[in-house]
């Protein structure tokens, strides 16, 4: 697993790369939020170990502007602050951990496995809320990263909105690249549409009156 890690304090940050390193994982360590923001514009990495209080951008912000950028990286918070107002905070920003400073390193790493075990999706899937996912290149609906089946057709609905998330997908849009073109009523879309969210488990389509659907990018 490839893992940035941000971490102002230069002991710990040697000894959390250190440690990381030799039970496999490639680190990539950094000071700075700023630092840490640009080396996530240069590289992939499969999750993020973030301080908050680092010099100029705090590793609150950082998640948030990942998010802004519709990217996704499984986070776990490394802090001394302990005040419940910051650890609901980080969680409210879409953490997965939050570890409270000091902590036994073998403590981070079963976190870490705990979150390669049950959390993370391929990074190609598209997360549409909780449970689902969407993997564009395959066209497969994913539920708890086991495939649901449904007719291709409702899978291009699902794939349209999962391109748009956070944006309103209006009936020429589905139109277009659900239906190939073809010269079909509204009504015949919302009917689909419906029949989708009578499948699903969850409900993560939301109607936009006169306007089409969309889903939320999840928090």
């Amino acid at each position: 697993m490839k893992i940035l890690l941000l971490e102002d304090d230069f002991m710990l940050n040697e000894m959390i790369g250190n440690y990381l390193n030799s039970t496999g994982h490639k680190v990539v360590t950094t000071s700075t939020g700023s630092e840490c923001l640009n080396l996530l514009q240069k590289e992939e990495f499969d999750l993020l170990i973030l301080d908050i209080n680092v010099p100029d951008i705090d590793g609150f912000t950082i998640l948030e502007t990942l998010h802004q950028q519709k990217r996704e990286i499984p986070t776990i918070y490394i802090s001394a602050l302990i005040d419940i107002e910051d650890i609901s905070r980080a969680f409210d920003i879409g953490c997965y951990d939050y570890l409270k400073k000091p902590f036994h390193l073998k403590e981070l790493t079963i976190r870490i496995n705990r979150l390669l075990k049950n959390q993370i999706t391929p990074k190609q899937h598209k997360r549409l809320s909780k449970s689902y996912s969407f993997d564009i290149e395959s066209m497969t609906l994913y539920f708890n990263n086991e495939p649901h089946i449904l007719p291709r057709r409702q899978l291009k609905i699902i794939e349209v909105l999962a391109r748009n998330r956070s944006l309103v997908v209006d009936y020429d849009m589905f139109k277009e690249y659900a239906y190939n073109g073809d010269e079909v009523d509204i009504s015949t879309i919302r009917s689909e549409i419906n029949r989708i969210k009578k499948i699903l488990k969850e409900d993560f389509i939301i109607n936009i009156r006169g306007s089409g659907y969309m889903i939320k990018t999840p928090q």
